[in-house]
This record gives C-alpha cells, structure tokens and sequence, in this order.
C-alpha cells in the first residue's frame, strides 16, 4: 500500500478479502504455464518479423566451390599502409570449398590454399 492509501480508501482497499486474494492468486498460479506459452508465440511471431525485415534488405552472394573471387585488400591486410589510391579488391582467387554457408577456403590460380577463411562479405563474385 502506498501513504495515500492509508487515509484515503482506495476500491482496491475497500474490497480487499483474504479469501478473494488466495482465489484470485491461485487462478494466476493455473494459468501461469498459458501464460508461458502465449508469451513463447509472441517472442517467436516477432523474431519472424524482424528476420523478414531484415531478409527483404539482404542481397544473397550465390558462390559456389570453383567460382573465382576478389577479396577485400583491407580485410586481408589491415595494417598495410598502400594509400587510398590503391586498389580497393585483390585477386582472383578460386573458391577451394564451402565450409559453412558464406563461409569459404581460397586457394591462388596456382593452387596454393589461404590460411584463414574468408565471408562473403569481403569477397566478390570475378567475371573473366
């Protein structure tokens, strides 16, 4: 109860009964587990929203093992210090294969493999 409450009876007040409360109380305490659920539908029909929002934006990178790319040069060697009028994409390189999706193994037009990984983010699809 709050101070006002005290000199001033509020509804809540004036028709507070033990035997309601413990009623009312025990109603909450069934429907807790409905309650639960409806919560879960509601968390999973926004995610969906939001991944559909987000999906509507994202532009889909199609490559496949043997395709050539160019990688970014400042992803690749981030203290390298050429200027800003050096090239922006180095390459090509072959796509040695997928190790997740986005996610792919390099190799130089002379077989030899890349050390790390590379996302499709930095790449680029090379047209010959």
């Amino acid at each position: 109860m709050i101070p006002v409450e005290i000199g001033v009876q509020s509804p809540r007040v004036v028709h507070f009964t033990e035997d309601n409360n413990e009623e009312g109380l025990r109603c909450i305490l069934d429907l807790v587990e409905e309650l639960r659920d409806k919560a879960a539908i509601r968390v999973v029909a926004y995610q969906q929203r939001v991944n559909r929002y987000y999906n509507k934006r994202v532009s889909p990178r199609p490559l496949r093992q043997g395709d050539l790319v160019l990688r970014n040069s400042a992803i690749a060697d981030p203290t390298d210090t050429r200027g800003k009028l050096a090239p922006a994409w180095e390459g090509p390189y072959k796509i040695n294969r997928v190790l997740l999706p986005g996610t792919f193994k390099l190799e130089t037009l002379g077989d030899k493999e890349i050390a790390r990984a590379w996302n499709a983010e930095h790449l680029r699809k090379y047209y010959q």
